[in-house]
């Protein structure tokens, strides 16, 4: 005669109905942005990885702070490399601006426009000409980073996070760095402040 399993019923306490969840951001690294250095590790590793080295190197240049979304959505009617001059539009709720575009980004943005041509409105595209998505900027940083060596796992807003850092730590002024990062609320650009261990270099003598 042929047996059919037995259906063990779970007890109570043998689960708990809750998946594990996402692991806090302290317990996968220490810190939540990266320092100048690594930001030039991550895009010259961005440089030499992949088919799109170039674009995706330019991606990672973060002396804007832009958001993803900012960057994503980020037009060549935006751009003015004569002028040397972009107007960023944030998102978010945050302040729009303008600010200056240095000898390296505009090189490296004309070196972009002449790959599309004007076949597309937008600065960062795939193969087919569409904008990047989300996914694929959070996937090219990660690799970047892997590929940089870096000590924890990397994300795209850590860029963003970094240019609040450096601009912190290199004595400018707070409010400065509140409009250069579209932040409505200056509590939001303290933290930078808060972080920056320059303002400590004169505590000690030797």
């Amino acid at each position: 005669m042929r047996t059919t399993a037995a259906i063990i019923p779970l007890t109570q306490g043998s689960f708990s109905g809750k998946l594990p969840g996402k692991p806090r951001n302290r317990d996968v690294r220490s810190r939540e942005y990266l320092t100048d250095a690594e930001v030039k590790a991550l895009t010259k590793a961005a440089r030499q990885t992949g088919r799109h080295g170039h674009r995706d190197a330019t991606l990672m240049a973060y002396r804007h702070g832009l958001q993803v979304s900012e960057l994503l959505a980020l037009r060549w009617d935006q751009v003015d490399l004569a002028g040397g001059r972009l107007h960023v539009h944030r998102l978010k709720n945050g302040v729009d601006s303008s600010h200056p575009l240095r000898g390296p980004e505009i090189r490296a943005l004309r070196r972009l426009q002449r790959d599309h041509a004007g076949e597309t409105p937008y600065v960062f595209v795939t193969e087919r000409r569409g904008p990047l998505t989300a996914s694929t900027v959070r996937k090219l940083v990660a690799r970047a980073g892997r590929v940089a060596e870096l000590p924890f796992p990397v994300h795209p807003h850590m860029l963003r996070l970094a240019t609040g850092y450096k601009l912190a730590n290199d004595g400018h002024d707070t409010r400065a760095i509140q409009h250069y990062l579209g932040h409505r609320n200056i509590q939001h650009t303290v933290r930078y402040t808060e972080l920056a261990a320059e303002r400590f270099t004169e505590f000690w003598s030797d």
